[in-house]
């Protein structure tokens, strides 16, 4: 994103059409589009104005005279010659002096010294565009839609409202979902605070989560396919996005205010870091921030940077929304044109010539309207300099802001041009634009400046029913009709202007045709820039979000056709003129206290006060802190005190002492035990479990899923990230356990069967009890972890239970959503949609590849469809040895998946995924389904535990396996002997291939290592009772001779 200059001649087709998008623009007053209504150096004086003007006019008369001497027309000959040509001559000549005349003076006006940074930045003829940087939209799903695809849901979106009144942006908003979910979204709606809007709201996506300061952490993104936050005040909602497992989901945050804009200044100003520095991080979380108008975005010189100091490269404009129309409509339901005329002093014949140019600038407008003098000077001329002309024109300039020394410099250049008193007057963009507007009879764009989005004044006027005459701008001629909505003149070109004027005006008055095209214009404005701004919104999200293998892509956005703003939900406040707009120009008091801008202002000040009395406080304690010499008598001390305790304990070596009754060497040999440190570890969670005949670890990876974990004796945390543990827990660090996670590559492809393996490798220093358990920190996300009184049955029950069961509380059903009943999805169909439609083949030939079976032999192990539920989320209990057994089967099976995943035959490619998210979690959903092949096979009861009930049910019956189980392929004897000769292969170093998963996943070990372990024992046991014996020998041949007390060197 950038400043970015354009030759005036370049084609703006293009340009224009990269971003032809739209957004929602929040409204606060009814001057809130207009940007840079506020103005640093307001207070300029008159003064400051007319010296520049004095200047002009002394170097304008001197310039004058030079060229009516030195005129080379002034010959004998050519008078005689050509007459004709020399008076036709004479005429244009004149012509073209007036209105460079006009032109200078007005730019000698408006050239005053507050508009030197934007005329040091940009030379005449150039132009500011918005360039993204980051963002760029592809082709969409036009790839994705042209294969084959398993979907069997609607893809989700969560959307995150900061207020919910009944203003611009709701209408907007609402607009934008209706049309989404026709295209087949489906939305989950939250708010940061109640509105008057709810009930629209609830219609459109059921019921709707009020979120407060304590659910922003207890919401489980990770269910959508992507969030779009709304306003400025969804900040501390986007901050639980912020942390894993949460950060990659795509984010669209939606910046419709210029409150924090306007701020922005003042805090680069007050060299508020910090305050800076915490937006900065916060607008860097969102995959695109979208704008609705381009002024927003760019960047500009220190007074106009707006929200260019926060931009991280993802800022994004959609132009486009309902709020000049909006602002327009209920303007006109409460003014009258004649009072308004009344009121500024305009007599109601008077035909008003409203001239507006870019808003994009506020108080820089000296060279935009230099330019546009050019080809408006011939008509002041005409219009403006005679009284015999029909009809009472005045001209109204709209632009700059109000102080006075602008309007009375501007009479003064009227006066000395002999044009009519008060036939021109001027308005300051920080007035109330709609007055001015509502007044007009023609309104002239007269910008040099091309926009890239439509301009907003036009769209205004053309609300009022003004008729509008503008250059033939590309941005423009895209959405409106010359003749029809607008009339155009070619820019730069006055005679054209001339003729595009005259077509207003018949008999000093407006023409029929004028009010035709008025009209016209007004029924178009209301729903013109509806359709960019839908589709525009609808491409981003097909660039930006991963559509998993199950869910159902979008229709085309061909589909929304005809759009227009959802006009009729808001009736009553169009009819009646009313509507929630905070009048934030004004210090509305409720605004200013509940505003999440000045909420973190009042926050970070009163933080930086308490920094400054700390950094004082410190200042007095450095005065009385240690000095070299106290530091010098305290080694002194300690050193004496170490010589007396080393003392003291050679003493106690010679005394002969009772060794004492073995309940008091246990108890010491227990304490010091107890006193042994290890890190992290917390001796009330050990305390707590004691006992307990089961432990289920919760699996997570990152700090965003903390608040779904729970606490107690029954739970322990298992981190995949060292960086993530919870501080103050007794958390396993599976990165510590098993160094294969400290790459992310293989975390992210393993996810939580990866924790898993670090609790399998060397089971017995972590884990001792009969029974063991897992549960994914999404169980609790998605409402299906245990409640107390299911933990209570679980517990109870495995008091009881002395057989090899497995029991589970998360059913795959559950999880995924699925529409229809378990007669339509079979175990292999859900996996095929789980993973892109290659979960069967993948399977098979992983299955195979582990046996080394043949091909003619079958390979997929069947699952049959008997009205049973399946496991999912990691959710289960089952005994101690048979998850040993269970992850020596799941290691090989990893294994030999990531062998044909390695072997294929493009780089990075994963069939088991059709989106890059799925793609970084290759193996993750195929082996999270693997528990359940394995305990059907194996011959393990499985028994479901409603998680809310506690009651239980047994899943697949035994009785019913018979003739579907492949119990020889899930042997225990012959997966060990099949363990064994890989950690045999892996002992001598024959690994069969150069990325070699099983090694790194656990132990290594098979006879030969056991048989070298106790030959290396043995060897030890020998060599220490060598050493004894020689000491002994030793002893009896020279004695033993004590050492004397004390001499010991100190250190």
């Amino acid at each position: 994103m950038g400043r970015t200059s354009i030759p005036p001649d370049s084609d703006d087709e293009n340009a224009s059409t990269n971003n032809t998008t739209t957004s929602l623009l929040s409204f606060h007053s009814i001057r809130e589009r207009l940007r840079f209504k506020r103005n640093p150096n307001h207070s300029q004086a008159k003064s400051q104005v007319k010296p520049a003007l004095h200047r002009y006019f002394r170097r304008n008369r001197h310039t004058n005279g030079t060229a009516a001497v030195s005129n080379p027309l002034n010959r004998k000959g050519l008078f005689s010659l050509f007459p004709f040509y020399f008076m036709a001559f004479l005429v244009v000549f004149g012509f073209a002096m007036a209105s460079m005349v006009l032109q200078s003076s007005i730019a000698s006006v408006f050239g005053s010294e507050t508009g030197l940074p934007v005329r040091e930045a940009m030379k005449l003829g150039t132009r500011l565009r918005f360039a993204p940087r980051r963002v760029v939209l592809g082709d969409g799903l036009d790839r994705l839609r042209s294969q084959p695809r398993i979907g069997v849901r609607p893809p989700r979106i969560g959307l995150i409202l900061g207020n919910m009144k009944k203003d611009p942006r709701s209408l907007m908003l609402i607009t934008l979902v209706k049309n989404l979910q026709r295209l087949g979204y489906v939305f989950k709606i939250y708010a940061v605070e109640n509105g008057t809007s709810h009930s629209m709201w609830e219609r459109m996506g059921g019921q709707i989560s009020i979120l407060g300061p304590e659910q922003y952490g207890h919401v489980d993104w990770s269910i959508f396919e992507g969030i779009i936050a709304d306003s400025l005040e969804a900040k501390e909602a986007i901050s639980s996005l912020m942390q894993e497992p949460f950060h990659s989901i795509p984010l669209i945050w939606v910046i419709q205010e210029d409150t924090l804009a306007n701020r922005l200044p003042l805090y680069v100003e007050k060299g508020s870091k910090n305050l800076l520095s915490d937006w900065k991080s916060t607008f860097s979380r969102a995959s695109v921030v979208v704008f609705p108008d381009f002024s927003l975005p760019v960047n500009l010189p220190i007074n106009y940077m707006l929200y260019s100091v926060l931009d991280t490269g993802n800022f994004f404009v959609i132009t486009g929304s309902p709020v000049d129309v909006w602002a327009a409509e209920i303007y006109s339901k409460n003014h009258v044109k004649y009072q308004l005329r009344k009121e500024n002093g305009f007599l109601l014949d008077d035909i008003l010539v409203l001239v507006v140019g870019s808003s994009f600038f506020y108080d820089e407008l000296s060279w935009d309207y230099a330019v546009a003098m050019h080809d408006i000077g011939p008509l002041l001329i005409k219009y403006a300099r005679r009284s015999n002309v029909e009809g009472s024109f005045k001209f109204v300039f709209l632009c700059g802001n109000s102080t006075d020394g602008y309007n009375n410099a501007l009479q003064e250049v009227a006066s000395r041009l002999g044009l009519l008193q008060g036939s021109i007057r001027h308005y300051g963009l920080n007035t109330d634009v709609n007055s001015v507007l509502l007044m007009a009879d023609i309104v002239l764009y007269g910008s040099s400046q091309v926009e890239q989005g439509f301009p907003s004044l036009i769209i205004r006027a053309m609300t009022f029913g003004i008729p509008v005459i503008t250059p033939d701008y590309p941005i423009i001629k895209k959405h409106v009709i010359d003749g029809a909505n607008v009339i155009f003149y070619q820019k730069h070109n006055p005679g054209d202007l001339m003729r595009a004027f005259s077509l207003f005006i018949s008999n000093g008055k407006l023409s029929k045709f004028a009010r035709t095209v008025a009209l016209s214009g007004r029924l178009l404005a209301k729903n013109m820039l509806a359709s960019d701004c839908i589709t525009g919104y609808a491409r981003l999200l097909e660039n930006l979000l991963n559509f998993p293998s199950d869910a159902l892509l979008p229709g085309p956005i061909s589909q929304l056709q005809q759009v227009s703003w959802e006009w009729n939900l808001f009736r009553k406040e169009m009819e009646h003129g009313i509507g929630d707009i905070p009048n934030i120009e004004q210090g509305d008091a409720s605004y200013r206290n509940s505003s999440v801008v000045y909420v973190l202002e009042k926050e970070f000040t009163n933080l930086v006060d308490s920094m400054d009395f700390s950094e004082n406080g410190n200042q007095s304690w450095a005065q009385d802190s240690l000095t070299e010499g106290d530091w010098d008598v305290l080694r002194d001390i300690e050193n004496f005190e170490e010589y007396e305790t080393l003392e003291r304990q050679e003493l106690e070596e010679r005394m002969d002492s009772d060794s004492g009754v073995w309940d008091d060497i246990y108890r010491k040999a227990r304490k010091s035990e107890k006193l042994k440190f290890e890190a992290n570890e917390r001796d009330e969670g050990e305390l707590e479990r004691t006992g307990q005949p089961v432990c289920i670890y919760e699996i997570y990876g990152g700090a965003g899923a903390w608040p779904f974990l729970h606490h107690g004796s029954l739970y322990r945390g298992l981190s995949l990230s060292t960086a993530a543990r919870r501080l103050r827990s007794d958390d396993v660090d599976a990165v510590g356990r098993l160094p294969l996670l400290n790459f992310t590559y293989y975390r992210d492809i393993l996810c939580e069967i990866g924790g898993m393996f670090s609790i399998a490798n060397r089971v017995d220093s972590i884990h001792k009890r009969p029974w063991i358990g897992f549960q994914s920190w999404r169980a609790a996300g998605r409402k299906v972890s245990l409640s107390i009184r299911a933990e209570k049955v679980l517990e109870e029950t495995l008091q009881e239970t002395k057989s090899d069961v497995m029991y589970f509380w998360a059913h795959l059903d559950m999880d995924g959503g699925f529409p229809g009943s378990n007669k339509e999805l079979t175990f292999w169909s859900i996996c095929d949609i789980l993973n892109g439609g290659y979960c069967r083949a993948a399977f098979e030939d992983a299955f195979r590849k582990m046996y080394d079976l043949p091909s003619h032999i079958e390979a997929l192990p069947p699952m049959p469809v008997d009205g049973g539920l399946w496991s999912a989320l990691h959710s289960w209990v089952m005994p101690t040895p048979s998850f040993l057994e269970f992850m020596m089967f799941s290691r090989m099976f990893a294994d030999s998946l990531d062998a044909l995943h390695n072997n294929s035959s493009e780089a990075n490619m994963c069939l088991l995924s059709s989106s890059d998210l799925e793609k970084k979690h290759c193996y993750c959903r195929v082996l999270e389904l693997l528990v359940n092949v394995w305990a059907y096979h194996s011959g393990r009861k499985m028994v479901y535990l409603d998680p809310l009930s506690g009651s239980l049910k047994e899943q697949h019956p035994m009785d019913q396996r018979n003739g579907f189980r492949w119990g020889k392929y899930f042997n225990f004897t012959l997966l060990k002997s099949m363990d064994e000769d890989l950690a045999e292969a892996a002992d001598d170093g024959d690994h069969p291939r150069e990325k070699w998963l099983w090694p790194l996943t656990g132990e290594v070990h098979w006879q030969g290592i056991y048989e070298r372990e106790r030959e290396e024992r043995y060897r030890l046991k020998m060599d220490k009772k060598r050493k004894t014996k020689e000491k002994l020998f030793e002893r009896l041949r020279h004695g033993y001779r004590q050492a004397t007390l004390g001499r010991k060197k100190l250190i």
